[in-house]
């Protein structure tokens, strides 16, 4: 009979056609060769907080649990996650008032970009763009991990750190870089991707409020050669530019929590201070 010769008959189960593994092997990316990553979100990681509608939606949600913001799934702050970190790239992020706009950024900049002038405000320690109708800009820290499963497998997934957590990620990135190994020439550097890292949540407050902060610990290092080349290949696509990342506010999935427009001396429930 005429047909594909690879292709692999079902198996018969009770009258019912039964999928096996070998079939979906067999047609292995089919359907996908025009996909760009213009077509994909990169999953976020990050901390529940009660602006988040799942907390309306899911009763064993809480304050400082770590959502996958394109999954829905949701993991114990205090249990944490494990990622291998890939790379790294600071940003200045350019937002609306609070409570305006689409809910993307009004611009993006790099470390060497020409930025507008902005004024500190003292109240929420945010730089204000000057004459800028109360658009703010946000130095962020991008950190671009695979999140390991306990199977083994892994995925892609960006975490984004700013305002008090950018102390969290200086101290990632030292524990990082005084990572050391001994190879044939002596003791080396690793790359970033060769360690598996756990991050978990914690509580923080100060004089302006109380919120829930990252917190991460080495676990070693990677010993799955998969995990390990996957990790490689995700730094390298971003490392080209391949990887594309669509902020959106604090503002988005707040659900019926719609906050109205925030000014330059409003202060919202779990915004993070400095």
């Amino acid at each position: 009979m005429a047909g594909n010769k690879n292709a692999v008959a079902p198996t018969e189960e009770k009258g019912v056609a039964v999928m096996i593994p070998s079939m979906f092997e067999a047609d292995a990316q089919a359907g996908l060769k025009n996909i760009q990553s213009d077509d994909m979100a990169l999953p976020f990681l990050k901390i529940v907080s009660g602006l988040d509608k799942i907390l309306d939606e899911r009763e064993d949600v809480r304050k400082g649990d770590i959502l996958n913001s394109v999954t829905g799934e949701v993991i114990k702050g205090k249990d944490g996650v494990l990622v291998v970190p890939c790379a790294y790239q600071r940003k200045y992020i350019q937002w609306a008032p609070r409570g305006e706009g689409s809910g993307a950024p009004s611009a993006i900049y790099d470390p060497n970009d020409t930025m507008p002038e902005t004024k500190r405000d003292e109240n929420d320690n945010r730089e204000y763009v000057v004459d800028g109708n109360g658009e703010y800009i946000e130095q962020t820290a991008q950190w671009y991990v695979k999140v390991v499963q306990p199977d083994g497998t892994s995925s892609d997934a960006l975490i984004a750190m700013k305002m008090s957590q950018l102390k969290k990620s200086k101290k990632w990135m030292s524990m990082i870089l005084s990572r050391q190994m001994q190879g044939q020439n002596g003791p080396f550097v690793p790359p970033m991707f060769s360690h598996v890292y756990r991050l978990k949540t914690v509580g923080e407050e100060n004089s302006k409020g109380s919120w829930h902060g990252w917190e991460m610990s080495v676990e070693g290092p990677v010993e799955n050669a998969a995990l390990y080349n996957a990790a490689k290949l995700f730094n390298q696509s971003i490392e080209k530019g391949e990887v594309n990342v669509k902020h959106q506010s604090e503002d988005a999935g707040s659900g019926g929590k719609t906050p109205a427009p925030a000014k330059k001396n409003d202060k919202l429930d779990d915004d993070i201070p400095f």
